[in-house]
């Protein structure tokens, strides 16, 4: 019977959330496409075709889950067979926060105002979130080494919740600064490199008290096919868990939706609602707090009425989110509306990690499974971004395209509710 780290471990587990959560709140979500969206041309030249910059941005983000979903598989290999999982966790913890600290630089006194800064913030971004993916892979599957399976919906719920009270920290701090200094560009610059400072600083404390990875299988494979093998069977195993099976089909859908409201809520905002860059920060920040709430609310639910049920409830609510979404048309709307994501967007990122781990099979492999989680949710990101892009460059309407969103979760919750009924009927 597996027994739950020391409170050390699990605090120190936790404190990676601390850490690189900055990035997907300070980089992905307010102040870099804020300023992106101010500091670049409005259509950018790229490839012999001109793109709005909203769109090239979502491009460049599918773009970096895309490299991570291919490499994933790869480096997961190496980790489980070869090395310590936690050398390659401190390699993408180190390239996402050079990255992000190279963003002090993007400015038009540098790269001038026209493309070549675009593209410059383009690639800062495209490393960055490289760095921000590929360590999840090797710190997720962390979770089932060290916590018992009825422990995982707390401790997961609590790296979530660590993860979104340090972000609004450096959040508040970058907003202050924001308002207190007279250069509307300098605190912006300044807040890009204290996102690469803290997360590798808080990361080393991690690094410090997580235990190294149990001991590396003997083998003579080849690195480059390994990792595509250990998938395909992880693929073999999930097949023949019908539940397990129905649940990640869920989870691939409902992650489309999930993750691109999230990553372009805040060109929604300045694009659609014309909102300023104040409203759209503090508006943000709401959001992190509630998800605090969220998170632990789904955690306890999930203790009651299971988790697949907490699940189905908050796929309906991003339902109802999306199409709400297409009709917005005031700050008030926004605000609202912002409100209610915060709620759900905590919960239900950490109820899925931990749904997985309870689902997958007992294995001493976890790198792998959670190799094939996180491919799952990259591929999705990548499709639901994309088409999020797409569908906004075709009809020149956001509305259009959160709409379309709508859709995916729609075929998640069909999924998820089937996983629930399998379980139910094998019960």
């Amino acid at each position: 019977m597996q027994i739950t780290a020391p409170k050390k471990v699990l605090n120190g587990w936790a404190m990676y959330d601390w850490a690189n959560s900055v990035f997907n709140l300070v980089i992905t979500t307010t102040f870099f496409p804020i300023y992106f969206n101010k500091a670049t041309p409005a259509d950018i030249r790229l490839f012999g075709s001109t793109f709005h910059n909203s769109v090239l941005y979502d491009y460049t983000a599918a773009l970096a889950f895309l490299i991570v979903a291919l490499m994933s598989p790869i480096l997961s290999s190496i980790a489980d067979t070869r090395g310590n999982k936690k050398i390659f966790l401190r390699f993408f913890t180190t390239l996402g926060s050079i990255a992000c600290s190279a963003l002090y630089f993007f400015k038009d006194s540098v790269f001038g105002s026209g493309e070549t800064m675009a593209l410059y913030g383009l690639a800062c971004l495209l490393f960055s979130t490289i760095g921000y993916c590929g360590g999840l892979v090797f710190y997720n599957s962390y979770l089932p080494e060290i916590a018992a399976p009825e422990d995982r919906d707390r401790v997961s719920a609590k790296g979530f919740a660590m993860g979104y009270i340090g972000s609004v920290l450096l959040q508040l701090i970058g907003f202050a600064m924001v308002l207190t200094m007279k250069d509307p560009v300098k605190p912006l610059l300044i807040t890009f490199l204290l996102v690469g400072i803290w997360w590798f600083g808080f990361a080393q404390l991690t690094f410090a008290v997580l235990p190294a990875s149990r001991a590396p299988k003997t083998t003579k494979g080849n690195i480059w096919k390994d990792g595509f093998t250990e998938l395909g069977m992880v693929w073999q195993q999930v097949k023949h868990l019908p539940v397990l099976k129905r649940y990640l089909a869920g989870f691939f859908f409902y992650s489309m939706g999930v993750q691109t409201v999230m990553l372009a809520a805040t060109f929604f905002g300045a694009e659609v609602l014309h909102l300023d860059a104040t409203k759209l920060i503090v508006t943000i920040v709401i959001i992190q707090l509630v998800a605090i709430a969220g998170a632990n609310l789904m955690s306890w639910l999930s203790g009651k009425i299971g988790n697949l049920s907490v699940i189905m409830i908050v796929v309906l609510i991003w339902i109802g989110i999306c199409i709400a979404g297409y009709f917005m048309q005031t700050a008030t709307d926004f605000y609202i509306l912002a409100s209610v994501v915060g709620l759900v967007m905590g919960g239900i990122q950490s109820l899925s990690r931990s749904t997985y781990s309870k689902l997958m099979p007992e294995t001493e492999d976890t790198t792998s499974f959670f190799s094939f989680y996180d491919v799952a949710e990259k591929i999705s990101i990548v499709i639901g971004m994309f088409s999020f892009g797409f569908i906004h460059q075709l009809t020149g309407s956001m509305r259009q395209s959160v709409l379309a969103l709508g859709v995916f979760f729609i075929i998640g919750l069909l999924w998820v509710f089937s996983a629930q009924q399998k379980q139910k009927q094998l019960a």
